[in-house]
């Protein structure tokens, strides 16, 4: 259902509408968009959403798919109650925060996921493999990469996993800004977004 904050049936909310912190990531608007559209969603999917920071896509998914759950795994206690702070500004009801450190906590997590956001993390290899473990048929993993490095140990994980119908998106989006007497288009910061499928 929408929220008074965001009255609306389509993602794409303001960055400037989240509570934030000082040196927190903030999923920026468009890449939320193209990471949803990635993660192709049901209405009753259950979404593990690993690393989630400041929150904006347990939000957006949760206003999404009221019937479906969000869990939101982070291991920091500050960042995982700026996460259900959002929640309650958005009147979400369908998303809980798991307060801990991946891959470690996984497996304590009910119940289980049909879809998985994995936004960044050092140890993007070790909680590629122990979420497919808990995928089924047909389950789908998104996952950001800010670097070559980070692409790369994605990559060899899902080829490692036998992932199948694997989409590589880059990110360029320009917005168009206020400086001084002059508007001007800057450049966020490029991201490659990984998806895959497990179907054996």
């Amino acid at each position: 259902m929408p929220s008074q904050l965001w009255p609306y049936i389509t993602p794409g909310i303001p960055d400037e509408l989240f509570e934030n912190l000082p040196g927190i990531p903030l999923s920026q608007r468009e890449l939320r968009l193209l990471l949803i559209s990635q993660l192709r969603l049901k209405p009753d999917s259950v979404l593990w959403d690993i690393g989630a920071g400041t929150g904006t896509i347990p939000v957006e998914v949760g206003l999404l798919c009221p019937q479906g759950r969000v869990l939101a795994v982070e291991r920091d206690e500050e960042v995982a109650n700026l996460i259900k702070r959002n929640c309650d500004r958005f009147e979400v009801k369908n998303v809980k925060v798991i307060e801990g450190s991946a891959p470690e906590c996984l497996h304590d997590i009910k119940p289980t996921p049909d879809r998985v956001c994995i936004e960044g993390g050092k140890a993007i290899q070790e909680i590629l493999q122990a979420v497919w473990l808990y995928l089924p048929l047909s389950g789908r993993v998104v996952a950001t990469a800010a670097n070559l490095e980070s692409l790369y140990a994605i990559s060899q994980s899902f080829s490692q996993l036998r992932a199948r119908n694997i989409e590589v998106v880059q990110s360029a989006v320009n917005r168009l800004e206020t400086r001084g007497f002059s508007q001007t288009f800057v450049a966020a910061d490029p991201i490659f977004i990984v998806s895959g499928e497990k179907l054996d």
